[in-house]
């Protein structure tokens, strides 16, 4: 038997020898380098469209200049609505605005005033505000000058009486009886409107939604006519629960200019509002106990929406 000579080998069969015989890259670069894209694009698309990322706590100095002006457009709002400056200027404040807080305020007005903001009623009922603001506080800006002296803010609306009528006594019949005086009529109140009911964002849907990190929580969303640009400064009130609360949008800028929120007392029902500017909710919202999807019991939440009917 002759030994092997690979002399012998044809040309073929030796070139398939030595593709088997070559040393082997330990990964595959190309395979490597697109799983990588694959996996970066499928990321990207599930934290953007299928479960983004929602943030929560943001404080006010975090802001971009944007949400910082919606911000202090809705504290001279609430401003507007509660009267308590020491708790505008706290809010002011945690802005970090450069310089004077107070002054910023007038500043953004004056930045509003140019910009065409005060083309609508809304845009110069927030400036209006902003001036009263820090007009009194002795600051002033050129929106003094383009929108001109701002007019009285809105009374609230006053309770009246009647003067309480007192009944005469039927004349006796006899001398010796005792006239027989009649009840006191109670008075009437009358509630005497400053401002009619303007109707000029209509309810969009509400629906309900159970989360135990938002738990008990009617939250709010008021939007301008095309529905999708949010309206800071919105006052909005619950009703329900022995008494009302008015709250405002923007004043949680993390979850964008028309957010508000308010929480629920478990057991209690609301009907909510935005006072002179919507009809309520046509069923009162309750607060009652609901089951997460993994199970959890906590208390039922609301995502109420409103939009400009024009």
């Amino acid at each position: 038997m002759s030994g092997y000579n690979a002399a012998d080998v044809p040309p073929s069969r030796a070139r398939i020898a030595r593709k088997y015989l070559r040393r082997r890259a330990p990964i595959s670069w190309v395979g490597a380098i697109l799983g990588l894209m694959l996996g970066i694009s499928g990321g990207l698309f599930y934290t953007w469209s299928v479960n983004p990322v929602v943030e929560f706590d943001t404080a006010p100095a975090q802001l971009n200049p944007a949400d910082k002006t919606h911000y202090i457009v809705a504290i001279t709002l609430s401003y507007a609505n509660d009267g308590d400056v020491i708790r505008a200027v706290d809010r002011l404040v945690n802005l970090q605005l450069e310089g004077d807080p107070i002054q910023a305020v007038a500043d953004t007005a004056c930045d509003l005033a140019t910009s065409g903001y005060a083309d609508t009623e809304r845009g110069l009922n927030a400036l209006y505000s902003m001036m009263r603001f820090y007009g009194p506080q002795g600051r002033s800006g050129c929106a003094d000058e383009l929108i001109g002296v701002p007019p009285a803010a809105p009374t609230i609306p006053a309770l009246a009486q009647n003067p309480t009528p007192t009944l005469t006594p039927p004349a006796s019949k006899t001398p010796t009886l005792t006239p027989v005086l009649r009840p006191t009529a109670s008075p009437v109140q009358v509630i005497i409107p400053t401002v009619p009911p303007q109707n000029t964002f209509a309810l969009i849907d509400a629906n309900t939604f159970c989360d135990v990190a938002r738990s008990g929580l009617i939250e709010v969303y008021v939007y301008e006519l095309n529905g999708s640009v949010g309206v800071p400064g919105q006052a909005i009130r619950a009703r329900g629960g022995g008494g009302e609360s008015v709250f405002f949008t923007g004043l949680k800028p993390e979850r964008g200019p028309a957010y508000a929120d308010f929480q629920m007392t478990a057991g209690q029902s609301y009907i909510i509002d935005m006072p002179g500017q919507s009809q309520p909710i046509d069923q009162p919202l309750q607060a009652v106990p609901c089951t997460t999807p993994d199970g959890q019991q906590t208390t039922i939440s609301y995502r109420v929406r409103f939009r400009a009917s024009g």
